[in-house]
């Protein structure tokens, strides 16, 4: 199962991947260890999941990518989109990507969920002020797609169990309805 991990450049997709792999590997859920080095991506990170016994291959897109992204879309059955929840300056920027996002055709029936990330960090803003900048509930009512929003912080990990969960619900529901 291919999960594409999209969002503006900055927004730690990196580190959520890095973080996800880690949680998906550890019998401690609690203990994440040290905050890896990260650098912007470049090109395409491929990061392979094992949830609950399920392989779940995660292909992070850079941000800077954006223009290129819908060369990807074909094989994926899920999409994680990354916003920086405390850069109020790129909130207008990433919700034109996502609206991007949304829009393709080969991503019609692809499961989202969107990510608020840095909730960790002072100045981050409520998930009630993010709603209301992305006019979240709109979207969502006109999305075809099912989407789940949270709050996460790839940094000390509030949240990351919910994704692993996300993922393995949104993978395995997709399973089921490739099967004769």
């Amino acid at each position: 199962m291919m999960c594409l991990l999209l969002g503006a450049a900055g927004t730690g997709k990196t580190l959520l991947a890095k973080r996800l792999q880690k949680l998906s590997t550890s019998d401690d859920v609690g203990d994440l260890g040290d905050i890896p080095p990260t650098l912007s991506t470049v090109g395409t990170n491929l990061t392979d999941l094992v949830i609950q016994k399920r392989k779940i291959t995660v292909r992070e897109l850079g941000g800077c990518m954006g223009p290129i992204w819908p060369s990807y879309y074909r094989d994926c059955s899920s999409v994680m989109f990354v916003i920086d929840a405390a850069n109020p300056t790129q909130v207008s920027a990433s919700c034109i990507q996502l609206l991007s996002v949304l829009s393709a055709n080969p991503l019609a029936t692809a499961c989202v969920l969107i990510l608020f990330n840095k909730i960790d960090l002072p100045c981050y803003m409520s998930l009630l002020e993010l709603k209301s900048l992305f006019r979240l509930n709109d979207i969502i009512s006109c999305a075809k797609q099912p989407i789940t929003v949270l709050e996460v912080s790839a940094r000390d990990g509030t949240g990351l169990p919910a994704v692993l969960q996300w993922l393995h619900t949104a993978c395995g529901d997709r399973l089921a309805t490739c099967r004769p």
